[in-house]
């Protein structure tokens, strides 16, 4: 079974990828763990990271995130890490499979759209499979997020 992405009260710190709702239609979404190096865990904690560009793929049967930056640690010495590299992502057997056979649907892909830290002090990344939008889905999306703040200042007049 799939986990459900948290709310923002659960987590310390929260970096997120606010385009992917407007360019993405989500499907399916799951809560992976982050194979990182000393110094990309201490710089996600400064809040140096970005998830616009980056999207997952399989390598294998092992999914990977790409693109995703993380800055240099800045007390790091030569030991530091690459910003761009490629990050394993640590799920369970069966939602791999199940996001393997996704994918290699037309019109599937995976993206990072959440990266946090838990209260136990673990970096965690939301993914989710998504299909594009077009421009006529995003134009419906835009008026219904309109629709939605007007009702709510109307609400707000009354109350």
């Amino acid at each position: 079974m799939a986990k459900k992405a948290k709310k923002s009260e659960d987590c310390i710190l929260e970096i997120k990828n606010r385009k992917a709702s407007y360019l993405y239609q989500f499907v399916e979404e799951f809560e992976a763990g982050l194979s990182l190096q000393g110094s990309e865990i201490k710089s996600i904690r400064q809040g140096k990271a970005n998830l616009n560009d980056a999207y997952c793929s399989f390598k294998g049967d092992e999914l990977y995130v790409h693109n995703l930056y993380i800055a240099e640690y800045e007390f790091g010495n030569h030991y530091n890490h690459k910003p761009r590299r490629d990050r394993k992502l640590l799920l369970k057997k069966n939602e791999l499979k199940k996001l393997q056979k996704k994918v290699k649907e037309k019109g599937f892909t995976i993206i990072p759209f959440r990266l946090f830290i838990n209260l136990r002090g673990l970096a965690k990344l939301d993914i989710a499979l998504v299909q594009g939008k077009r421009s006529v889905d995003k134009s419906q999306s835009i008026k219904e997020r309109d629709i939605a703040r007007d009702m709510d200042r109307q609400l707000k007049r009354y109350r």
